[in-house]
This record gives C-alpha cells, structure tokens and sequence, in this order.
C-alpha cells in the first residue's frame, strides 16, 4: 500500500473539527508519530497534522528542511498551541496534503511562537519569522482547530479552490500533487 493512500482528502469530517488533547504521550502516540513521518515522506510534503491520517488528536509532524532520505531534520509537537502569532501579515501561496493538485494564496502573521512536548515529554518553544517553518507550524495547527487553507479565503475564492481541487482529484492528483505551474 502506497502510504499516501493514509491521507484523508478534504471534505472528510475528521479535518473539521477540533482535535483532542493528547493526555499521555505512550508508545501508541509515537507509533503514531512514526507513521506520519512516513507518509509526509512519502507525499514529499513539509508537515502533516493527524487529522489528516484520520486520527483527531493534537499532534503535528514537520520537516522543512527535507530534501531526500539524507536530509531529514522533523520535529514532532505534541499539543502544540500558537502563544503568539504577530508581525506584518504576508500572503504566501500554501498547498495542503489533504487538498492534493491546488495551491492558494493564505495571508498569516509573519511571525509565531508555538509551544508543545515532544515524544519525550519536555516542553519545547518554536519560533519562526518570515519563512516556511512560520507558515507550516500555523497551517498545521489549524488543522489540529479543524481550519483548513480554504477556510483563510474569502468565500468566491474558496468557491473556486474548491472547484479547482474537485477537477484535480477528478483528473487523478493525488496528495503530494501540486498546481500545474508550480
């Protein structure tokens, strides 16, 4: 089975809601870490929300730096939560696993602090300006809230991503597909 086929595809139920917090961070969340590793990998994508592999729990994957097998750099956020979102807003165009074959343009803070554990327990702080990372821990954690991408958009243009991914899925993209063109 190709591990892409895990990846819940917009408009499932699971990514419209708010997931729930992980109480204890046992063998069974890093399993499930694992294998979202694994198929962010799989989808080349630079971060995965377990909603989007069918599980409503708060916990996030992310690997910006990821450039092939050798080049693996992930963080894994367990109840991760935005302490601060601020700075001058940008408008970047973002593409989703769940939403495979569109890109659209998302205007977010251009600066964010997260706070989460990690598979260990302890409680880490990310902070990024401006860059991938900044976008990708925001986009993922509004996943975890049940937002999708398509949801920053105002409704002609969410009418027409959708649209667009309709026709996309319909012509065979699968997650990990970008836009034509991009």
């Amino acid at each position: 089975m190709d591990p892409r086929d895990e990846i819940v595809l917009y408009p499932e139920d699971v990514l419209r809601h708010e997931c729930a917090p992980i109480d204890e961070i046992d063998d069974g969340v890093r399993a499930l870490a694992a294998r979202m590793l694994e198929v962010m990998y799989a989808a080349e994508g630079c971060g995965l929300a377990a909603p989007q592999v069918g599980e409503p729990v708060r916990l996030v994957v992310i690997d910006v730096d990821y450039t092939g097998v050798h080049d693996r750099n992930p963080y894994v956020l367990v109840n991760p939560e935005v302490v601060k979102a601020d700075g001058e807003e940008r408008v970047m165009g973002e593409g989703c696993l769940s939403f495979p074959g569109i890109t659209v343009p998302v205007a977010r803070p251009s600066h964010v602090v997260v706070r989460a554990r990690d598979l260990e327990g302890r409680l880490m702080q990310y902070e990024a300006s401006g860059n991938l990372m900044c976008v990708c821990l925001q986009h993922e954690i509004d996943h975890l809230d049940g937002t999708t991408m398509v949801d920053h958009l105002p409704l002609q243009e969410r009418s027409e991503a959708l649209a667009a991914l309709r026709e996309a899925v319909e012509a065979g993209a699968r997650p990990g597909d970008v836009a034509a063109g991009e």
